[in-house]
């Protein structure tokens, strides 16, 4: 494996020329830093540049951090992996199946409607659209999505088939409040992030960013702050910086989040998406999987919303973290592929 850092930059600065990319890129290996190196402009207005402590949007990223909270209170006794869902939040859902529980939501099996259903809407384009006479400026509680979707139809009964659901992660937030008797932003940022030592993180108010975070910019130049929920949602809003994911990282895999077993549960292969590529891809508990041999090769936490663009990923058996975090859209997909064809991880 290219360990020099050397070879780390000359591919990420010809990348970089290639396809101009505005954010962070971090890679560790063995828990050294190999490289960090921030691009581009947080603010363009201000002349603010990106910085290697700059906070970026994480999108669906944040779905893994939704579920470590959903695994510490299964670990608990709170909550089970089999407790209904009816059980679990109290909302009307009168068209879900009765049979709908915690694990099918975290595995997105569960066949429920989706308020966002990206089979359907693009997650860049289309994110407005998706809550239709509802003011983006007004939704800062899980609470405040379930109308969208509370009402619709199963698309499949549950556990079916793997069907990508943001309303799903949404419902979990719920029982994480119902559980906890906290609200869903309070609990992560006291439970995953401060355990986790992941000092920069947190859910923050579009319109009130705190200093150190990127505004996120559409393709035509616009900001972001207009096109996303007035806070993040359970299903995707988080904002972190490069270095809390490698915190993230260490603290899932050492302990300091959940037990081993439960930790093992979150991150073994419960869902298989496709097996076009070695052994397919799967998904766990808010995490993707790709697996070689039958080992777990990658996990991997990503988001993408209008400005947001979110890759983090762990190769256990090469000890290598590899994040890029970006404020644009669609451009960190590409340098995170050259890395790991350099890497060969």
């Amino acid at each position: 494996m290219p360990s020099d850092p050397e070879s780390i930059e000359a591919a990420v600065r010809a990348q970089h020329q290639r396809q101009p990319f505005s954010g962070v890129v971090q890679v560790r290996h063995d828990g050294r830093l190999l490289f960090a190196e921030a691009f581009g402009l947080a603010d363009r207005a201000g002349r603010l540049p990106n910085t290697i402590s700059t906070r970026f949007g994480t999108a669906s990223g944040t779905k893994t951090f939704t579920a470590v909270a959903v695994c510490q209170l299964v670990e608990a006794g709170v909550l089970s992996l089999d407790t209904r869902l009816a059980d679990a939040v109290e909302v009307p859902l009168p068209r879900f199946d009765p049979g709908i529980t915690i694990h099918h939501l975290l595995t997105h099996t569960s066949g429920a409607p989706d308020y966002f259903d990206e089979d359907e809407l693009d997650a860049q384009a289309d994110f407005a659209a998706a809550f239709g006479d509802l003011p983006l400026d007004q939704v800062r509680s899980p609470a405040d999505v379930v109308p969208l979707f509370a009402g619709k139809p199963m698309k499949c009964p549950p556990g079916e088939r793997f069907h990508y659901n943001n309303g799903a992660f949404v419902l979990l937030g719920l029982s994480i409040e119902q559980a906890s008797g906290m609200s869903y932003a309070d609990y992560i940022e006291e439970h995953v992030f401060a355990r986790a030592g992941m000092d920069d993180a947190g859910f923050f108010e579009m319109d009130q960013l705190p200093p150190r975070t990127a505004l996120g910019y559409l393709p035509d130049g616009r900001v972001n702050t207009r096109e996303l929920t007035a806070r993040g949602m359970p299903d995707g809003g988080a904002f972190v910086t490069a270095g809390d994911m490698s915190h993230f990282w260490a603290a899932l895999t050492e302990g300091r989040l959940m037990g081993p077993e439960t930790a093992a549960l979150m991150m073994r292969p419960h869902v298989e998406i496709d097996s076009s590529d070695d052994d397919g891809r799967h998904y766990g508990y808010g995490l993707w999987l790709t697996l070689r041999d039958g080992d777990v090769r990658r996990y991997t936490c990503t988001g993408a919303d209008p400005g947001v663009a979110f890759i983090s990923a762990l190769f256990p058996a090469r000890q290598l973290e590899l994040t890029v975090l970006g404020n644009t859209e669609g451009d960190a997909w590409p340098l995170f592929g050259s890395l790991e064809r350099l890497i060969g991880a």
